[in-house]
């Protein structure tokens, strides 16, 4: 299975963000919980391929975008809509929780 997943950074963050749903989960290397959500991350990206742009922003490597957003405790997932942040999930949370949240926006912008 292709990697389907970006990664961003505090370069890129801005231009990969700017259009259409983005979920973006801001994680650390030695965060437990973030290592059980990455591969829910994945699975989504996988599974909205085509549909919203799914990926990771290391909070060690990329501080001014994690302070940008207030993320304070990791793991945090905020899915963006053209470049504003619209849900915000703190913590590990399942699979499905994520899927609600996306699903909820994609209906909107199809209702549109």
């Amino acid at each position: 299975m292709a990697n389907t997943t970006v990664t961003f950074t505090d370069d890129n963050f801005q231009t990969e963000a700017a259009d259409g749903l983005v979920l973006v989960d801001f994680w650390a290397p030695w965060c437990g919980p973030c290592r059980m959500v990455g591969p829910i991350i994945e699975e989504l990206a996988s599974d909205y391929d085509g549909q919203v742009k799914v990926g990771k922003l290391n909070v060690d490597d990329n501080q001014n975008t994690a302070m940008n957003f207030r993320v304070m405790s990791i793991p945090t997932v905020i899915l963006f809509k053209d470049g504003q942040p619209v849900e915000t999930m703190i913590g590990a949370q399942g699979k499905g929780a994520y899927q609600s949240r996306i699903e909820k926006y994609l209906q909107a912008s199809v209702s549109s």
